[in-house]
């Protein structure tokens, strides 16, 4: 039982991370900012929804596709590892940009699916990594985690309306910086974690 709750909470943290809700407010406020307050909750709990019927779905798809390309252990780890960490470097030192996929963001229209739920949430970090983590964990463990995930970023970005006059743009910056260093630290780990089971094969 120690062993589960220990995974739920490894897997929930990492996933919660990957979510990158502190790094995603300044685009939802952004995006949302011409709505009226009760309005961007209602579109923002929407979107989140969505996005996690996308993640579960591919939690249940993940294990039989690694299986169909006959991926090892190791592998998994060591590349899931490396991507893990490009991702947070990226978190820790972000891109100077006008907006995240390098096209233009339409201010006036109210979102849906894109670009909220994907890419921001469900995004190919997120995706590739539940694909990774169906692989090496036990479906009911991976979906709890992804809910805890999911539950935790929706607490936060549901008071982006409010958010944003508590704690300003700076501290938006310095927690999604937080959050990419203790990325840092779980891809490391797993790199090396796949290296130990490569050289002990």
């Amino acid at each position: 039982m120690e062993t589960i709750q220990y995974n739920n909470f490894s897997l929930a943290l990492s996933l919660f991370i990957l979510l990158d809700p502190f790094g995603n407010i300044p685009t939802f406020i952004a995006i949302l900012k011409n709505l009226p307050t009760r309005r961007q909750l209602i579109v923002i709990m929407r979107e989140l929804s969505l996005a996690l019927v996308i993640i579960i779905l591919f939690a249940f798809l993940g294990r039989p596709l690694l299986n169909f390309l006959r991926v090892g252990q190791e592998t998994i780890l060591i590349s899931g590892g490396l991507i893990l960490f490009m991702i947070a470097l990226k978190m820790i030192f972000p891109k100077k940009t006008e907006d995240f996929f390098g096209g233009t963001i339409n201010m006036e229209e109210e979102p849906f699916i894109v670009p909220l739920a994907i890419p921001l949430i469900a995004g190919p970090s997120v995706l590739a990594a539940v694909m990774i983590y169906s692989h090496q964990e036990d479906v009911s463990t991976l979906i709890t985690a992804i809910c805890i995930a999911w539950i935790l970023a929706t607490l936060i970005l549901f008071s982006v309306p409010f958010l944003k006059r508590i704690i300003g743009v700076r501290g938006v910056a310095a927690g999604a910086r937080l959050m990419g260093l203790v990325l840092t630290l779980i891809s490391v780990q797993m790199f090396l974690d796949g290296i130990s089971i490569f050289i002990n094969k």
